[in-house]
């Protein structure tokens, strides 16, 4: 199982992949909303901001989020370090139910580009 700094050590990586993208990827990563990463196996959330290619997270809280994100991500923590680390595909995760992903309809449409 996955621990806490290694899960956050994951969205540092996914952060800064995001921020060397180009094109519509980097497009997509441009975007400005508040984000939370539910970590359910270890019930913490990693809460922050996407903004400026970046994922800053802010504050490390226990259980599920408190307040609704724009971008909101629930998954296991071995299942976050596999999808950064390239070892697990978003779609057939998110598809067979491993990966929730929530969001507005429109930022659904700009985040497929990056997955």
């Amino acid at each position: 199982m996955a621990t806490i700094d290694e899960c956050r050590t994951a969205l540092e990586k996914l952060s800064d992949s995001m921020s060397g993208a180009e094109g519509d990827v980097g497009a997509a990563a441009a975007l400005d909303r508040s984000v939370s990463c539910h970590v359910t196996d270890l019930d913490v959330t990693f809460a922050g901001r996407m903004r400026g290619g970046r994922i800053e997270v802010a504050e490390t809280l226990p259980g599920p989020p408190g307040e609704r994100a724009q971008i909101r991500l629930a998954l296991t923590g071995d299942d976050l370090v596999a999808l950064v680390d390239g070892e697990l595909n978003f779609a057939s995760a998110w598809g067979s139910g491993r990966v929730k992903l929530e969001a507005g309809l429109m930022d659904l449409f700009r985040l497929r580009k990056l997955l």
